[in-house]
């Protein structure tokens, strides 16, 4: 027999029944303002004991002043909110954990920190705790296994053994009445930066305010062997440690052939530093590279991505390898069987597997391979888009994930992918965008060339729509299907125009012969390759208007624009960011020599003929030919970036004007390598679609 229902209870059902769906969100064209303010996620970090994850949100503005960034902490257990930790415009950086999950530490600048400084801040409650106030700052704190000591990273002056020394340091120079710099090995600057005298060290210190901080460096032998240095990235040199499992040490990586930097491989070997003190004890002796050091979590293995330095080649795999603890020369490659690059990797407790990422024909997913070696096994992943981040906490696995229509997010791993956080999604949806297109083709030389085609908003495959080419830089690089601030597709194509993004020779995630095809032929080949696929793209898709082409890509994209722009009149308009002009000034400029000999077969004086047949700039006579030097240019360049210095932006400006080229120059005075202040992205990105709509009409 039926139950019988409440009259008011059938009366809301034929109500929910009848309501309408609800109206999707009005939907707009991409605009320069959705690219910026658009919010930023870091990468997430998973509590030991597998129940939380942190992460950082910035909350882009276009006067720097105003942004804000803050650190967010979100329940694995449940589906309550995340919850926010931190609020101050300063950002957090080097989250860690304590082995309790009690409690994190971060380093921050906030009020009165003339730089950053270690904090610890109790989930309890409470405010965050100041620990450190050393006169360089601290940086990448790294709890010991008992949670009572902070290993951190710290910039010291030479030779100076504590804090007192370094404040000595610091008056001495702030008083001199002469700025010089002065140097007696290479290189000077990298990528953005003059680099100093300052070097990194590592420093442990008690987890808590007005504890002094103990330097595990300092007047050791190692630091003042000539070829010491501290691995070099984007924002200049660091030292990455971690804990042994029982606590009374170190590992870390470091440099040995530092000062061999303009005639050899760098070889970035594994330390040993006992917390007792002593001179740290070298644990690796190759010609190799090591990184991304871990222990797994039964506490066996050393864990670290490495790559051998092949004398002669361009490129080498980065491959997943492990290390028997206590430390036996005995290294296991884990990933030897996978042409591919492992990018991140991470071990969540509980499992014999290790999970990681790896490029592949414009995706990133998940992967995994038994602590043994041996088979790689596809792990789940969303069908599109890119996973990073990847990090473990206990029996946690989480990370990123975005695609090119959707901004990154918080996802959980174990299992099905599980999104955690919907910091972009709102936003996201009221864009006319549509999802990257994905084809391959067979170009002349046999390669396989994978490539993705972006529509415009309001696309209508009845219409004619103008081609943009887009190079990538690297060019050990590929396209990734995510969401990008600089160089968005959607963006670009915004205006109405399709734009093409080619994986050509030289390009990682297919495997290391495709990336290292480039050397010996570091521009013509590539080019090559883009006008083909270019050409494939026309044939394929009849709403592409082959008569109106463009091309533009930066750094090594930029080099190729350049190329282009010297050795063909097929596109319309040319756009070229921190490109390259001249091979040999480029090798007399930058912060990199060795490579570039290498890709070329010889120093510059050698007799490789490819220092000058490859420069953009000495195919200058096919202006007299009408076979290049014809097409319109916009040359952009930060005034201060040292991987493409400046000096190339002036050399192409001065050849397209001697030659009588439309061409137009930009110097953002405050930009390097990248033009990231918000006011001069929107100027770059207008003038890139008021260059491309003045050529293409």
């Amino acid at each position: 027999m039926l139950k019988k229902l409440p009259v008011l209870w059938l009366l809301g059902a034929t109500l929910a029944a009848a309501a309408p769906p609800p109206t999707p969100p009005a939907r707009h064209a991409i605009t320069h303002e959705d690219v910026w303010l658009m919010q930023r996620v870091g990468a997430p970090v998973p509590s030991p004991d597998g129940r939380w994850v942190v992460y950082a949100v910035t909350v882009p503005a276009y006067d720097a002043k105003e942004q804000w960034s803050d650190l967010w902490i979100k329940s694995l257990a449940d589906a309550s909110p995340p919850r926010r930790l931190t609020y101050s415009k300063g950002a957090e950086g080097g989250v860690s954990w304590s082995p309790d999950s009690r409690k994190i530490a971060f380093s921050a600048k906030r009020d009165g920190d003339e730089a950053s400084q270690l904090y610890v801040l109790d989930l309890s409650g409470g405010e965050a705790e100041r620990l450190t106030s050393l006169t360089l700052g601290a940086g990448a704190p790294k709890w010991s296994p008992d949670g009572r000591t902070l290993l951190f990273v710290s910039q010291v002056y030479p030779g100076a053994p504590d804090e007192a020394a370094n404040q000595r340091a610091a008056k001495e120079r702030k008083e001199r009445k002469y700025n010089v710099r002065a140097y007696e090995q290479f290189p000077v600057r990298f990528w953005n930066h003059w680099l100093d005298e300052q070097e990194p060290h590592l420093l442990v210190q008690e987890a808590r305010a007005g504890a002094k901080p103990r330097d595990l460096l300092a007047g050791t032998q190692l630091i003042r062997r000539p070829g010491f240095g501290a691995p070099h990235g984007s924002e200049g040199p660091n030292l990455e440690a971690e804990w042994t499992p029982d606590g009374t040490a170190v590992v870390f990586t470091a440099a040995t052939n530092r000062d061999e930097a303009a005639r050899a491989p760098v070889a970035v070997q594994i330390f040993l530093a006992a917390l007792a003190g002593g001179e740290p004890q070298q644990l690796t002796h190759d010609t190799g590279s090591y990184g991304r050091l871990s222990f797994s979590p039964d506490g066996q293995r050393l864990l670290c991505l490495t790559d051998p330095n092949t004398p002669g080649q361009v490129y080498d795999l980065t491959r997943l390898a492990s290390f028997p603890w206590p430390f036996r020369p005995e290294r296991r490659v884990l990933t030897a069987a996978l042409d591919r690059s492992v990018s991140v990797y991470a071990t969540p407790a509980g499992s014999d597997r290790i999970y990681f990422t790896y490029e592949h024909a414009g995706l990133e997913q998940l992967h995994s391979v038994s602590y043994a070696g041996g088979a790689v096994r596809d792990e789940p992943s969303p069908a599109t888009g890119s996973c990073s981040g990847l990090d473990a906490g206990g029996p946690a696995l989480v990370g990123l994930w975005e695609s090119a229509v959707s901004p990154p997010e918080v996802y959980a791993f174990n299992g099905a992918p599980q999104r955690l956080t919907s910091i972009n999604t709102a936003r996201a949806a009221t864009l006319d965008w549509l999802p990257v297109e994905h084809f391959s083709f067979k170009a002349r030389d046999g390669r396989e060339l994978h490539n993705m085609l972006v529509k415009p908003p309001g696309f209508d495959p009845a219409k004619k729509y103008p081609l943009f080419v887009v190079l990538h830089g690297g060019a050990a690089n590929m396209w990734h299907d995510s969401f990008v601030v600089r160089w968005n597709y959607h963006l670009l194509a915004q205006p109405g125009y399709v734009v093409l993004l080619t994986d050509y020779k030289g390009s990682t995630g297919y495997g290391e012969e495709f990336a290292r095809s480039i050397q010996f032929d570091p521009l013509k080949g590539p080019a090559e390759e883009i006008n083909e696929a270019a050409d494939e793209a026309i044939r394929r898709y009849a709403f592409i208007d082959g008569t109106r082409q463009a091309a533009g890509g930066a750094s090594y994209g930029g080099h190729l624009a350049n190329w282009l722009q010297a050795t063909t009149t097929r596109y319309r308009a040319i756009v070229s960011h921190a490109g390259e002009m001249d091979l040999v000034m480029q090798w007399g400029t930058s912060d990199s020599i060795y490579g570039r000999e290498v890709n070329s077969g010889t120093p510059v004086w050698g007799d490789r003929r490819i220092w000058l047949e490859q420069s953009p700039v000495m195919q200058g006579g096919n202006h007299a030919k009408g076979t290049g030097f014809v097409t319109p240019i916009l040359i952009t360049v930060g005034e201060l970036d040292y991987r493409v210095p400046l000096n190339n932006a002036l050399m192409n400006f001065a050849t397209q004007q001697r030659l009588n080229v439309p061409s137009r120059l930009l110097v953002f005075p405050e930009a390097g390598h990248w033009i990231l202040r918000g006011e001069d992205s929107r100027f770059w990105y207008g003038e890139v679609h008021a260059w491309l709509a003045k050529w293409l009409k």
